[in-house]
Formats: C-alpha cells, structure tokens, sequence
C-alpha cells in the first residue's frame, strides 16, 4: 500500500497518557512500539538521576553529547526541512519536520557510544572472566535490539519515513563515534584538574575514569567503611 493510502485510511488513533505519542486504536502491536518509542525519554531521566547522585565527570561527558546530538538534529531539521508522512492527519506534533528522525539519531548515538564504552574505555578486558565478557555481549545484544525497535516503532507509527529513520540512525551514529573520541582523548586528561576546581568540590563531582570497575570499587569501599563503623560502634559499647 503507498505511502498516500495508509495516510488516507488510517484509524482513530490513541495517545500515551501524559506523552504525545499516538498509536492506533486497537493495535496491540503499536501500542507496544509506541511505549518502546518512549525509551529516549527513559534514558535522558536516568541521566539526569545518575548525574545527580553520582556526579561522575564522564557521565556528565555523555550527558552532554546526548543534548549536543539533539542541537544537530533540530539544526539539520530546520535545514532539509523535509515533512513526516502523515503530518497533516495529526494534532498532537512538536514538529512537522521529520529529517533526520530525532528518535533514531538519538538512541543511535547512545548505542554507538555505549559500545565503544565497553569495548573500548573499559579496556581491563584483558584479565577479565569470561562471565563478564559474556555479560557485556549480551548488554550489547540489548542495546542493539533496542536501537532496531526504536527505529522500527517510528516507521510503524508513521512518524517517519525508512530514509528518515536511515539518516538519523547514520548521524547519531557519526556523532556518536566523534564524541566519544573527544571525550576520551580531549576531556578525559582533564577530568582530573576539572575534578580539582572548587566548585567541582563544591557539588562533589568526581573522576572516577581511572578505575576499572567503579560497581565493585563502591561495593567493596562501601562493605569496609560499614565494617570500620560496626567495629568501632562495637567498642564503644564495651
């Protein structure tokens, strides 16, 4: 069916509450798209989650070429200013203008990232155990099967069109690769002066992008303290 017959026959369509999001009425299958689109809203709250308790300069790093990724975006919308399929027959568009896809170039760029993280950053990979490279292959898995769905929820949902979808999963996907090159070439030597300054003392922002593993660093700097105050608490008791 063309392009211009789906627009002309398509059904009532329902929105995700508090979300613009519209899935049509009575399809299992685009509702699930429609709740699997939203995974881009997800990750920027579970950055902003993480920046806030953590305060880590590389997370912030990242942070920041998310919202750098979405600069480029509305730049290259505003300059193909090529329309979405469907535009007219919905009401609820923060834009009419659909190239590069926002969605795709966004989880694009996390993936592209995110991989080149484990990969690449962590690179103690050489004295790790096999159950931990087998964890970070099945992340990877993950990741990509979400990337795919993302797209693909986009095109279903008639949001974007498959050369929308394409070249906003090629720029996240360059961005991606630049930034994460600048992070770790540029920024990261730095990351110790920054961490130094006294406003980064301040709000307690931290390097932690010497330390291989920073899960089982908490974990085992957390366990001694409780143990030091359990010990100590002891004494006093005596």
């Amino acid at each position: 069916m063309a392009l211009e017959e789906q627009c002309s026959a398509l059904p009532r369509w329902r929105s995700i509450s508090l979300t613009h999001v519209e899935f049509p009425d009575d399809d299992l299958t685009g509702q699930v798209l429609a709740y699997i689109s939203l995974l881009p809203v997800t990750i920027l709250v579970g950055f902003v989650t993480l920046i806030v308790f953590k305060r880590e300069l590389h997370t912030i790093s990242f942070f920041g070429g998310l919202l750098l990724n979405e600069v480029v975006n509305w730049l290259l919308k505003q300059i193909f200013k090529e329309p979405r399929p469907c535009a007219g027959a919905r009401s609820t568009l923060v834009t009419d203008y659909g190239m590069p896809s926002s969605h795709s170039q966004f989880i694009w760029f996390f993936v592209v990232y995110f991989f080149l993280f484990l990969y690449l950053r962590m690179h103690q990979t050489n004295n790790a155990r096999c159950v931990d490279l087998l964890w970070r292959h099945i992340l990877s898995i993950f990741l990509l099967g979400m990337a795919l769905s993302v797209s693909y929820s986009r095109v279903y949902l008639l949001y974007h069109t498959w050369s929308q979808i394409l070249y906003g999963g090629v720029t996240g996907c360059t961005i991606g690769i630049i930034w994460f090159l600048f992070t770790q070439e540029v920024l990261t030597p730095l990351f110790p002066k920054i961490a130094a300054w006294p406003i980064s003392e301040y709000f307690l922002v931290r390097d932690t992008s010497l330390i291989p593993n920073i899960l089982w660093f908490e974990y085992t700097v957390t366990r001694s303290e409780a143990r030091n105050r359990q010990r100590k608490l002891g004494t006093k008791l005596q």
